[in-house]
């Protein structure tokens, strides 16, 4: 592409919404710099975003791509995040931390394309994604240069931002009356600010698009059944499916039952504590039938440590840390144990929740002749008494030398001693 009037370029990551659009306009005026807009598509709501490519040629963009990043968005990110059963402080999918890191390396594919010498993002200058990004941008190409023109404007409140917009011909889809900050992907939507900034305030109802409200959901139960290969989902009720289609699948489903809304405080990378909603039918369903499958095909001290594993992939990846040889390592250790991790899971659907029925898997370490209690007990009853003596030594011992058992004969001897004072005082 030629450059225009020898001015610089910027590489923007552009969404469409308050922010982003009101940066386009702004780094023209206020920086002097050329803008390329780069729109991602990870599953937003709308799967045509050529509307986002057109609104930022309107506003002056030099150029404009909006890019499908679906498919490679769900077989190289969301696998991984499936495989680790990653949910951020026990209760959440990721979401935006997840999605960061390839639009990161595309907005850096397209600076390197354009010859652009900055990137920017339209987070603010206490959320999570301004992290993420310029952590992985550094990751990818430490020489360019980022500007973040929330840290910088004088436009404080969404309010202000959106009289900035009208002043200056910049269409935007947010109103006073919805002032939420949405992200939304396959893996599902965060909402925040507005009402939600009172932790104490129900969230209103018009947050949420994905989802019926649990009471209005239907009153007779669904059961669905997931089937996973190696830790990927790959079947819906019997149907082979694509991950990308899948996902959209459940979304319906599970949000048609009410499942998958979740309202939290969780402590934001710059050491806030935020309260958020979401909206993750799919992915929460996903992440709870792959554990379960999981529990039934790893071994113990595996899920065990596991467990720990899948802890620090999740807070590994949403403190932006994707580029990173933590992450690269949590992954190897992830997709050695997936390779057993096969199967199928079925579950319950019912005014808001997901419960699991019942599962299968060729790799199953669950043996029912050794489970049984009835007919068929293979169990040798006989060898447990060995068992629980050498299990139990280590313990027996520390009682007897340091434990309860020491510690009552060290109070019988001190009893004795007292006994013992008591005559020689009697017989004084």
């Amino acid at each position: 592409m030629t450059q225009k009037h020898n001015k610089e370029k910027v590489v923007l990551a552009y969404s469409g919404g308050l922010d982003t659009s009101v940066m386009v306009k702004w780094l023209q005026i206020e920086k002097g710099l050329d803008v390329v807009a780069i729109c991602g598509n990870v599953g937003q709501d709308a799967d045509d975003l050529a509307w986002v490519q057109k609104k930022a040629y309107d506003m002056g963009a030099i150029y404009s791509r909006s890019i499908d990043m679906r498919a490679e968005y769900a077989q190289t990110v969301l696998t991984k995040a499936i495989a680790a059963n990653a949910l951020y402080q026990g209760a959440y999918p990721l979401l935006s931390a997840l999605s960061r890191p390839l639009i990161a390396s595309k907005l850096v594919d397209v600076a390197h394309e354009t010859g652009a010498t900055y990137v920017a993002h339209g987070c603010t200058g206490k959320g999570n994604d301004q992290v993420r990004f310029e952590t992985c941008i550094h990751a990818l190409d430490p020489s360019l240069k980022i500007l973040a023109p929330a840290r910088e404007w004088d436009l404080l409140t969404r309010e202000q931002e959106m009289a900035w917009a009208r002043k200056h011909g910049v269409p935007v889809p947010t109103t006073a009356a919805k002032p939420y900050s949405i992200d939304d992907n396959l893996f599902g939507r965060a909402i925040e600010c507005g009402a939600l900034e009172d932790p104490w305030s129900e969230p209103p109802a018009d947050i949420w698009t994905m989802t019926v409200a649990p009471e209005d959901a239907p009153d007779a139960p669904e059961e669905i059944v997931v089937g996973f290969e190696k830790g990927v989902p790959v079947s819906l009720n019997g149907r082979k499916m694509s991950l990308v289609s899948l996902i959209a699948a459940l979304n319906d489903i599970c949000g048609a039952h009410g499942y998958g809304r979740i309202d939290m405080v969780e402590d934001r990378v710059v050491g806030i504590k935020s309260r958020e909603c979401y909206e993750c039918p799919a992915s929460l369903a996903l992440i709870t039938l792959h554990h379960d499958l999981e529990t039934l095909c790893l071994d113990a001290r595996t899920l065990q440590f596991k467990h720990k594993v899948d802890r620090l992939w999740a807070t590994t990846v949403y403190e932006g840390l994707w580029f990173s040889p933590i992450r690269e390592a949590l992954d190897a250790f992830c997709a050695t144990t997936q390779q057993v991790v096969s199967g199928e899971v079925k579950a319950k659907l019912y005014k808001g929740s997901l419960t699991v029925t019942g599962r299968r898997s060729p790799c199953s370490l669950y043996d029912q002749n050794l489970a049984t209690y009835g007919d068929g007990d293979s169990f040798d009853r006989e060898a447990s008494k060995g068992f629980i003596d050498l299990h139990s030594l280590p313990s027996k011992t520390w009682s007897r030398v340091q434990g309860p058992a020491s510690r009552a004969l060290a109070s019988e001897a001190d009893e004795t001693d007292d006994a013992g004072d008591d005559l020689v005082i009697l017989s004084a």
